[in-house]
């Protein structure tokens, strides 16, 4: 891969289809500055001015960022990349981290509205005590493998998801599995009933108030398999689909091919959301537990 000037780019250590993106300080300070000329609020009320911090993030890479991105998103055979600043020690704070995102975001494709949050983005935390109906912020349940926008009508080509601050915290890594790891793939996605057309809800706090219905499986242009599956929001039309999503949530989690990984306070991490599934480990209970973590997902510029 093309070596890109203040960027450190690597192969991670548990998988070759995911590549490590490191930010050099030269980078960082310059972009602190771009940075500074938009709050938070700017952003989220002024969609044109995410293009300008995006510019400026690409700016600073002579465009060789938004193509590298695109590139191993688009790549069947990676489709994901964790982008960090290279030196962790640096202040960054909470609003910076926003703002990276978004820019990130907004050289890969268009945000979907996230009805959750009422914005392009979500922040939430997950803390020791829940009271929500989401397995998203119960610390202490694995969340299950899994790929996002299930239950709406957006096109939710790839999902980012951003570590903002982390405290007391043991257990909760992330999980990932390429669809073209999976040894139960085959049998599974040629399943007629994974081609049906499945119900999808979702509780109230996602905030949409209307059902989809599309099939697990489908292909792409090339004849092969994709993904859209979560296991809270199905809701089987009859035994013959019940059966098929336990036999395919029991695949998916017993899979050997499941890579699980720590990702370090300010990690990004991007995947293709059609091969790619992504889930979370449980925490170790303590009840000074907390995390936050920021979500952007959308479709790419050209579908």
């Amino acid at each position: 891969m093309e070596k890109v000037k203040d960027l450190e780019i690597s192969q991670h250590e548990k998988s070759n289809r995911i590549y490590n993106i490191k930010i050099e300080d030269e980078i960082l300070d310059k972009l602190q500055f771009s940075f500074n000329k938009f709050d938070l609020t700017a952003l989220e009320l002024k969609p044109f001015s995410r293009f300008t911090i995006a510019k400026s993030l690409d700016d600073l890479t002579q465009s060789k960022l938004s193509e590298l991105m695109n590139f191993i998103l688009k790549d069947r055979n990676t489709g994901c990349f964790i982008i960090s600043p290279k030196n962790m020690s640096l202040k960054l704070d909470d609003k910076f981290f926003v703002k990276l995102s978004t820019a990130i975001a907004y050289l890969i494709g268009n945000p979907n509205f996230d009805s959750m949050a009422g914005k392009y983005y979500a922040r939430f935390h997950v803390k020791h005590e829940d009271n929500s109906d989401s397995y998203l912020r119960k610390a202490y349940r694995n969340m299950d493998l899994h790929t996002d926008g299930t239950y709406v009508k957006e096109v939710t080509d790839w999902l980012l998801m951003t570590k903002i601050e982390e405290e007391n915290v043991e257990g909760g890594e992330t999980a990932m599995l390429h669809l073209d790891d999976w040894e139960f793939c085959d049998e599974l996605s040629k399943d007629p009933v994974g081609k049906q057309d499945f119900v999808w809800g979702s509780p109230k706090s996602k905030n949409v108030d209307y059902k989809v219905e599309h099939p697990i499986f489908s292909e792409d242009s090339e004849g092969r398999p994709q993904i859209s599956y979560i296991d809270q929001f199905p809701e089987p039309k009859n035994m013959e689909q019940g059966i098929f999503l336990q036999k395919l949530s029991d695949c998916l989690e017993g899979s050997r091919y499941k890579i699980v990984t720590k990702l370090p306070v300010g990690s990004i991490i991007v995947a293709n959301n059609y091969f790619w599934l992504h889930g979370r480990k449980p925490f170790k209970e303590n009840k000074a537990l907390s995390r936050e973590l920021l979500r952007i997902r959308g479709s790419f510029f050209i579908n």
